[in-house]
């Protein structure tokens, strides 16, 4: 089985070989990936998550997710750093892997691979505490698959995505384009951990439960429908956010601390919010990490 994750419109995705193959001689050429989304002061140390997660949102916290949800895309519309949309992404040209943006965007992602691993396993741990995940020998086999992780290889043909294959389970592909967009090192960080969680899952699915559990939570407090690999690519985006938030809270900056944590999703900020059967489109992908975090959504509002 093969495992993708697009950063365009349509997130990563999940194929049989047998499938693909079916699926490559009806069609006559390769599967073309679908476009979507996915997949960041001074800083203080992120407020732990609840052990027991709440089944509803205060109306208080219901109106600070909406209002961190603006916060987010207006700091990514004045950020130096701020990512580029993938709708954005997705309309720009095929970037060579020897453009300067491309080989800057490899390098920063090798940098903080190392570190990015570390980070969600240590985000893994906090969940599968918060979400009762027992399955132990599953969680540790997770933990093994992302320390097997060594590379990044950056690919002009990938475009506007970020993939893994696990078939090739140590490698972490970015299209150029991607490389391009995301110029913080908290946008890198939450993309990678998000492709993290990816292999950590593994062929035999040994994460599926704490997917689905985090996907019921999210969908009693969005009203929306988040299960099967809808919850599988909210649970890596939400391990994207702790990641970024871990990193922000060990790296204290002199920056705005809503700027920071905005890296991590702005990518979402697009124009045309478009979901499928898989993947929530990216705007909703925001509301539904503020729901699971509002914490976070705190944090956004009133920079504390």
């Amino acid at each position: 089985m093969n495992k993708q994750r697009f950063a365009a419109r349509g997130y990563r995705h999940r194929f049989e070989p047998l499938v693909t193959l079916l699926l490559v001689i009806v069609c006559g050429a390769g599967l073309a990936p679908l476009a979507r989304n996915n997949t960041g002061q001074r800083s203080r140390r992120a407020a732990p998550l609840t052990s027991h997660p709440v089944a509803s949102l205060s109306a208080e916290e219901r109106e600070t997710v909406a209002r961190a949800g603006v916060v987010i895309c207006k700091e990514r519309s004045i950020d130096p750093k701020g990512s580029v949309p993938i709708d954005d992404m997705q309309g720009r040209p095929s970037l060579p892997v020897q453009s300067p943006e491309a080989i800057a965007g490899a390098r920063r992602a090798q940098r903080f691979l190392p570190l990015a691993k570390n980070l969600v396993v240590a985000s893994l741990k906090q969940l599968a505490r918060e979400y009762d995940f027992r399955r132990s020998q599953n969680l540790q086999r997770a933990i093994a698959r992302v320390a097997a992780v060594r590379s990044i290889k950056p690919d002009m043909g990938s475009r506007d995505n970020a993939s893994v294959f696990l078939k090739s389970p140590h490698t972490i592909v970015f299209g150029t384009i991607f490389l391009a967009g995301l110029p913080s090192d908290e946008g890198v960080i939450s993309v990678l951990a998000h492709e993290l969680v990816h292999i950590a899952d593994g062929s035999e699915d040994g994460l599926n439960l704490l997917f689905q559990a985090i996907g019921n939570r999210a969908s009693k407090l969005t009203s929306s429908k988040i299960h099967d690999q809808r919850a599988e690519e909210l649970t890596c985006d939400l391990v994207g956010t702790l990641a970024t938030r871990s990193y922000i809270s060990s790296t204290p900056s002199y920056e705005p601390l809503p700027r920071r944590l905005a890296r991590a999703l702005e990518h979402n900020c697009v124009d045309q919010d478009e979901g499928d059967d898989d993947h929530l489109s990216p705007r909703k992908t925001i509301q539904a990490l503020l729901a699971l975090s509002p914490e976070l959504a705190h944090a956004l509002v009133y920079a504390r």
